[in-house]
């Protein structure tokens, strides 16, 4: 008899499982545990839960007890159920919502947090450290704990199409591998800010001090008295070339201008498409659609062939270059054939059919150029104060307009991380793709 019943209980576990598996999500992560039973001193069993993950594709949760064996199933797609004793019932769901977005599920001083668990009846557990992407929601019924996974989900979304959220990653074509560009930007910021100028200075009075081999000035010293006479008359009159007078400091900070807006020459690159992504699902996804996905097709854009560019002038993005907020170097082609730009359309499409690209982003036509200076960047000495959101370019761009900043052969294409950098001083590679041709030293 015993035998028969546990057959049947087994038989009915299997049944669970093939039932549940059907209709887990893959967005969501289940969590179970195992629980060990103790008596209390009002004869009920009690268990000690010890969380631990389990496949998505399994939602079925065997808990023991003592000799004994208790059945849970899912009850609905969100959420997992398991007896916890003879009375209680617990439901609980990991979701995976992004390291970068659980400030806002927790909100101001936890006010987001503490409306949705007030509202939902359940209790929502955050990682504690910031690397984790994933929170986990306990409550008493299936209900409380779908309606609050719903309401993340919509505060996610909201967040995602909002500027509160910032880009990510983004796909770029370096340049800064190229150590002659590098050297330019540096010369171009040294003398935009005036670095140079000591350094000027220094060279100009070894140039015009007067060189002479002996003593211009005859000492005689007086024993008596024991001082020294010096014949004034025969000191020679020596004059200099004034200094050059370059850009004040304080001018420059009138004009908006400081190190701050300039581009780090050691990331210098040419933007492809801006990416949100906000957990580590999208960023292995976005990994995929570049290195497994479109690379032959990039290759048949670029017909096989090393792409080069020319780097020439000094553009101001929008409005007038008084007031600028991007000034950029303009991006020409070698050969005028459109390969590159079709090469980037391969790649964007790619992303926005994998749904990774937002619908604004989408529909943005691109415009290949390489920025180095923008107003964004500039940092805030006193947060009181709003910053300045442009800067006067037309002292700049007289000096710059017709720069010539060279031909470069654009080697790979790189799903870049920002705001981390690798030791070169690049955007950390997530993943990349070659451009056919070899890179020239």
């Amino acid at each position: 008899m015993l035998t028969c019943r546990t057959l049947f209980r087994l038989d009915r576990v299997l049944w669970y499982t093939s039932r549940c598996v059907k209709s887990t999500p893959e967005s969501f992560r289940i969590m179970s545990f195992r629980g060990k039973a103790e008596k209390s001193s009002k004869n009920h069993k009690t268990v000690n839960l010890v969380w631990r993950p389990m496949s998505t594709q399994s939602s079925s949760i065997v808990a023991e007890a003592g000799n004994e064996v208790q059945e849970a199933g899912q009850c609905s797609m969100s959420s997992t159920q398991a007896v916890v004793n003879d009375t209680t019932h617990k439901h609980s769901v990991s979701l995976e919502v992004g390291a970068s977005l659980m400030k806002f599920i927790r909100g101001k001083e936890g006010t987001t947090q503490m409306k949705l668990e007030e509202e939902t009846g359940v209790k929502i557990i955050l990682p504690s450290s910031r690397n984790e992407d994933h929170i986990i929601i306990e409550g008493g019924s299936v209900d409380c704990v779908t309606k609050a996974s719903e309401r993340i989900s919509t505060i996610v979304d909201e967040v995602v199409r909002s500027p509160s959220l910032d880009y990510s990653h983004f796909i770029s074509l370096p340049l800064a591998i190229h150590p002659e560009l590098v050297e330019k930007l540096v010369n171009f910021q040294n003398s935009v800010l005036g670095n140079h100028s000591m350094a000027v200075d220094e060279q100009d009075d070894k140039a015009n001090r007067p060189t002479t081999t002996g003593v211009a000035v005859e000492l005689k010293a007086n024993s008596e008295t024991n001082q020294v006479n010096v014949d004034v008359k025969s000191i020679p009159v020596v004059s200099y070339k004034p200094k050059a007078k370059g850009t004040s400091s304080s001018t420059l900070l009138e004009m908006g201008i400081e190190k701050s807006i300039f581009i780090k020459p050691n990331t210098f690159h040419l933007t492809v498409l801006m990416l949100k992504l906000w957990n580590k699902d999208r960023v292995n996804a976005a990994r995929d659609v570049l290195k497994e996905s479109i690379s032959p097709c990039v290759m048949d854009a670029l017909d096989n062939r090393p792409i080069f560019i020319r780097l020439k002038g000094l553009d101001c993005m929008r409005g007038p270059l008084a007031k600028a907020r991007v000034l950029y170097v303009p991006v020409e082609e070698i050969g005028d054939e459109g390969r590159l730009l079709r090469a980037c359309q391969v790649i964007t499409d790619a992303f926005v059919k994998a749904g990774l690209v937002l619908e604004k982003d989408a529909k943005q036509s691109l415009k290949l150029h390489a920025t180095v200076m923008n107003a964004r960047h500039r940092k805030r000495k006193d947060k009181r104060k709003n910053k300045m959101e442009t800067f006067d370019a037309r002292e700049i761009h007289k000096q710059f307009g017709n720069e010539d900043w060279g031909e470069y052969l654009i080697p790979e294409a790189h799903l870049s991380q920002r705001f981390v950098f690798d030791q070169s001083g690049y955007y950390r590679c997530c993943a990349s793709i070659p451009f056919p041709g070899e890179h020239r030293a």
